[in-house]
């Protein structure tokens, strides 16, 4: 049974949250456990502070042991400076008084535990075909130091998996590589613009099986969240139950709040990306989120002074392989199979769909970066470049009739073109 509530047209009180979670964990067999949670990273646009402060409010003398873990991915270590921003709390050495705030170590093999292998059949069934070969499924380790494991993050469209949340914490959140390489590449060849925005893919069915895997009790803690006048983030939604139940009520709702219907496509775009983005690896959803609006031959700017990076992460094997389209890869499979497929998978899902035909790369839709990486390497790469000092932002508002658009805040909604003669959600026009 799913526990929740959410608004379309307002917010959660904190009240109204806290008396969620206090009927949920009413529920749970919790006394003297050890509990751990997930919880996303700073890219991630969520209430968490709110959240921190009502779980040890709610938990506190009634668990053994209320720790988190932060969901990296394959993001940077957060510095303790920046767990204090995330959960609203000072963070010493990786604490708040006796509860530990850890980061996901994806870097140090250590970290993980084998949980199991999904095997090539059922690979194969859940890709369609398109795949067939084992996978080893590795997790943090630290999840056998609790007795229950919570999962608590918010829910919005995403380019590989159809919409965040749910088990996508496990995976990518605190998962091995094998997990991370092989849905990331699943994904990419589907393609973004066909997964982004469904709340049920292969990719989400690949997660879930592999999830199933973890033997310790699971919780789901499915945020849907929306920025108020002040831009601060809020709760239009918190379901709480079995983490694929949380998740499907959540997306439901998702699905009706940050997606963007538009009457036709633009020609140019420009996505303005928060600093919660530092890198081009993050700050590609302004690219993702708007693919399915950009009409063939359009432009997306990806516009970031502040980003002087690639990505912190895989810059290096970024810039061996590029930005190209899927059938790029694809076409010469032995050449680039050796690569980490999910660093292949980012590549050509901010490049977009395309083809590539008798050695000839063609991409439906140009992108361009106007940030603080230098010409040469944006062209090194195959992306574009515009000045980010050229560009004033006053000069796109109001400009849709155009085909022109400015989004100020981009990344978390998605936009779509109306099915013909169809009135869907609310439209940007």
């Amino acid at each position: 049974m799913v526990i929740g509530k959410g608004y379309e047209d307002s917010f959660l009180s904190e009240a109204e949250t806290k008396d969620l979670m206090t009927e949920a964990l009413e529920q749970a067999d919790l006394t003297g456990k050890r509990v751990l949670v997930l919880v996303p990273d700073g890219t991630r646009t969520a209430p968490t502070p709110m959240m921190f402060r009502l779980f040890q409010d709610i938990l506190a003398g009634r668990v053994a042991a209320l720790d988190y873990l932060v969901a990296l991915g394959t993001h940077q270590p957060m510095s303790d400076a920046a767990l204090s921003q995330l959960v609203g709390q000072p963070v010493v050495g990786g604490k708040v008084g006796d509860t530990h705030i850890f980061n996901h170590r994806w870097d140090q093999p250590e970290t993980f535990v084998t949980l199991g292998t999904i095997p090539a059949t059922r690979i194969e069934e859940i890709s369609k075909g398109l795949l067939s070969m084992e996978v080893p499924v590795r997790l943090n380790r630290l999840i056998l130091d609790y007795d229950s494991i919570f999962i608590c993050g918010p829910t919005f469209p995403h380019e590989v998996v159809g919409f965040s949340g749910g088990n996508k914490y496990f995976f990518p959140g605190i998962s091995g590589p094998e997990v991370i390489n092989f849905s990331h590449w699943l994904g990419a060849l589907l393609t973004s613009y066909e997964i982004i925005g469904t709340p049920d893919t292969p990719v989400r069915a690949v997660i879930d099986q592999a999830a199933s895997f973890i033997d310790r009790p699971q919780l789901g803690f499915s945020m849907v969240v929306k920025t108020d006048a002040a831009h601060n983030p809020r709760l239009a939604g918190l379901y709480i139950g079995a983490p694929q139940e949380a998740y499907a009520a959540a997306a439901e709702l998702s699905s009706r709040l940050h997606i963007v219907w538009v009457d036709r496509p633009f020609q140019r775009v420009l996505s303005v990306m928060p600093h919660m983005y530092d890198d081009i690896w993050t700050a590609a959803k302004g690219m993702y989120k708007m693919e399915p609006a950009i009409a063939d031959g359009g432009e997306v700017i990806i516009y970031a002074p502040h980003i002087d990076e690639i990505s912190y992460t895989h810059g290096g094997v970024i810039d061996q392989i590029g930005y190209h389209v899927r059938d790029y890869f694809v076409k010469q499979w032995d050449r680039f199979k050796k690569y980490p497929w999910g660093v292949l998978a980012h590549s050509t899902h901010l490049r977009g769909i395309g083809t590539f035909e008798n050695g000839i790369e063609k991409a439906r839709i140009d992108v361009t970066l106007a940030t603080s990486i230098p010409r040469q390497r944006c062209e090194q790469v195959c992306l574009g470049y515009m000045d980010p000092d050229a560009i004033n932002t006053d000069e796109w508002q109001g400009r849709d009739e155009e085909g022109i658009l400015l989004v100020p805040k981009a990344g978390e909604m998605l936009y779509r073109v109306k099915p013909a003669n169809q009135q869907i959600g609310k439209s940007a026009n």
